[in-house]
């Protein structure tokens, strides 16, 4: 009964130890996506509020009053004739705003993409060398959860045998020394799980070069298009209509049309600026000490490290792993008490190492998913 009671325990502990991070791990992920959402509407909002006024056409009206009609018998006095009310109403529309318009829209799409690139660098930086270890410590969940109630088994037996004379103290404090680290492995799994979630959510089904790639190219996207608008402003192409009329003057049709084509001569030396500002800004974001690129790019040669460290790591666990499983294989065909002591302990050491083994396959796996093929 005792020992039903504590597996039901283990496993609650289990279940719950994988549910509660699982939901909190969804949080972060909607924190997060909604933060990238909710700077996309505003860039998005602003550039539809700027293009709409790049976009649509101008209506005018003037009121004044203009010299117009014959001079008065002549004199000198008023050679261009008397003043005239004038009234003047239209539509202008400047064909270069199309461009303008457009561009801007073009222009909050790239700032989209580069902040949602640069949110998952930022959180890739936050986690460190942790990177991954979600998924490395979930393994190690799961194998603690199975091992660990028939560790529970194994000591409640031993207990048992105890009283019944078959077992000595020092057995007994030995096999529950192991299930004691256990236990403690167990905690700091559940408690760094919880922590990480916690945590921003770092980015999944890229690797991290593509994600300084998007970050890069969308950077650079942004200055490309933010330096065609500056050339735009050098260039006018408007026609402007409508009615125009000078009271007490005769006028056959009181409308007029204009068609004006602008251009600034400062635009001769727009393009060598526009391009010193490109690669400024390239430099700027390669080279900032405080850059997202830059501390990615050396995190990315810390988990290369990390990596080579793991595998070989890996490889030794599970050499030892398939040791000491070839040594229970042979010891269960024994029935001594000796002999069924080793093996509690094996079993007991076996699961250790399980677990590590476990964590390290899991870890290497996200690691290797993450570097993917990029180069320092």
């Amino acid at each position: 009964m005792r020992t039903s009671l504590a597996r039901g325990a283990l496993l609650g502990l289990g279940l719950w130890a994988g549910m509660a991070p699982a939901a909190e791990e969804a949080g972060a992920v909607r924190a997060q996506a909604d933060l990238a959402k909710g700077y996309c509407e505003r860039v998005r909002g602003t550039s539809r509020a700027e293009a709409a006024l790049e976009l649509a056409p101008e209506v005018f009206a003037s009121v004044g009053a203009v010299n117009a009609g014959d001079a008065m018998g002549g004199s000198d006095d008023t050679p261009l004739g008397s003043p005239k009310l004038r009234v003047t109403a239209g539509l202008g529309y400047d064909f270069v705003g199309l461009y303008r318009g457009r561009t801007l829209r073009s222009r909050a799409e790239a700032e989209c993409r580069r902040y949602q690139a640069l949110a998952a660098l930022q959180s890739a930086v936050e986690h460190g060398t942790r990177l991954g270890e979600a998924a490395a410590l979930d393994a190690r969940a799961r194998a603690l959860a199975t091992s660990l109630p028939r560790a529970e088994e194994l000591v409640a037996q031993l207990r048992d045998d105890l009283r019944d004379g078959g077992a000595t103290l020092e057995e007994l404090n030995a096999v529950q020394v192991r299930l004691d680290h256990l236990r403690s492995l167990a905690r700091d799994t559940a408690q760094a799980r919880e922590q990480l979630a916690l945590e921003p959510t770092p980015p999944e089904g890229q690797t991290l070069g593509a994600l300084l790639s998007a970050f890069e190219a969308a950077d650079d996207q942004v200055e490309v298009l933010s330096g065609g608008l500056r050339t735009a402003a050098a260039w006018r192409l408007s026609v402007r209509g409508g009615y125009d009329e000078v009271f007490d003057v005769q006028q056959d049709t009181p409308l007029f049309g204009q068609l004006t084509l602008g251009y600034n001569l400062g635009h001769l030396w727009q393009g060598r600026a526009n391009a010193q500002a490109r690669e400024g800004r390239r430099q700027e974001t390669r080279d900032a000490v405080d850059g997202a690129p830059r501390r990615v790019r050396q995190l990315l040669g810390e988990l290369r490290i990390t990596e080579r460290s793991e595998q070989q790591r890996l490889g030794e666990v599970s050499a030892l792993v398939s040791d000491l499983q070839g040594q229970l294989r042979e010891v269960e065909q024994l029935q001594t008490r000796q002999v069924r002591r080793f093996r509690d302990y094996l079993l007991l050491e076996l699961a250790r190492l399980q677990a590590e083994q476990a964590y390290l396959g899991a870890h290497l796996e996200t690691l290797r998913s993450l570097l993917g093929g990029t180069g320092s």
